[in-house]
């Protein structure tokens, strides 16, 4: 279906409703973006999990970013440099006036790390809400080009440190009780079952959680059919479930910070809590000497 085919498909009058109430909040209707592809002043990047996933086929003139090598340090254990971030998004052609939007796959997994890495350094970049998912499923156009843009040129703000958590930060939240902490990784992961899902390799030696976190696997802020968020309230409900309700600040937590990320968006920039993201994670606090855990299978790491 083309472009022109699918505007004409949702009708004129809806099409045109669509611009301004798309950009008021932190997600971006997949609608609004059809018509904005060539908005000078929009700006979208891809950050996928899966290799080759962007090279086979990704939105028209969307910018792909390697989170493992773009989105990080490549010596030290931490986010990409302030200057190194400049220079990515300048060469992206992003500018003050630029409206920046992530997608990804994995119900924008990675997306939403870069969106948490983004508004560190005072972007304050939206997600496509249903990322890659949403998009194909409605049939919407793909490119397999590389998108090439005049460089931009943006002064960036002193980074905001309070979105994220430092280890000394968690063991203060243990000891306090003051500050809600969230485990988003799988039940078997929570309880000490597994160390770390199949495959991976960023491992830490102990099983469990941290003491006091309560278990919200990430993915139950998403629809499992469209990989769009839960509408607002149902996605308050979800947490409020489960005793998070935003009356205190939040610290959110996974493995090594990336799905954590896209609980800290949902918390955060949805429902408009005060959420920090712990990238140090679990590999960091399980592998750190000293610090009490919850092992609740009594997992006990075999290596050799």
């Amino acid at each position: 279906m083309s472009l022109k085919q699918w505007l004409a498909g949702i009708g004129l009058a809806a099409a045109l409703a669509l611009p301004a109430a798309a950009q008021q909040g932190p997600l971006v209707e997949a609608e609004w973006l059809a018509q904005n592809l060539k908005n000078p002043n929009v700006r979208v990047f891809e950050v996928s999990v899966d290799p080759g996933v962007y090279e086979r086929g990704h939105i028209p003139g969307a910018v792909n970013i390697s989170w493992h090598s773009e989105l990080v340090d490549p010596v030290r254990r931490d986010i990409v440099s302030a200057d190194n971030f400049k220079k990515l998004v300048e060469k992206a052609g992003v500018t003050k006036d630029t409206t920046v939007i992530l997608y990804g796959d994995n119900n924008n997994w990675f997306a939403a790390w870069g969106a948490w890495v983004f508004n560190i350094y005072g972007i304050d970049a939206k997600l496509l809400d249903g990322g890659r998912k949403y998009w194909e499923a409605k049939g919407l156009p793909l490119d397999n080009q590389t998108p090439s843009y005049q460089a931009g040129k943006i002064d960036l703000p002193a980074p905001k440190l309070s979105l994220r958590a430092r280890l000394a930060d968690v063991s203060k939240a243990v000891e306090s009780k003051n500050i809600t902490l969230v485990d988003i990784r799988s039940p078997d992961e929570y309880n000490g079952k597994i160390i770390a899902p199949e495959g991976v390799r960023e491992l830490s030696i102990r099983a469990g959680h941290i003491p006091g976190a309560k278990n919200v696997p990430w993915g139950r802020a998403v629809d499992p059919q469209t990989g769009k968020f839960l509408p607002k309230e149902q996605l308050a409900k979800v947490y409020a479930d489960a005793g998070i309700d935003g009356k205190q600040p939040i610290i959110t937590y996974c493995r090594i910070g990336e799905r954590s990320s896209h609980t800290w968006f949902a918390l955060s920039k949805i429902l408009g809590y005060d959420v920090r993201n712990y990238d140090g994670s679990w590999t960091e606090y399980g592998n750190t000497v000293g610090l009490p855990i919850v092992n609740v299978a009594g997992t006990v790491w075999q290596g050799k």
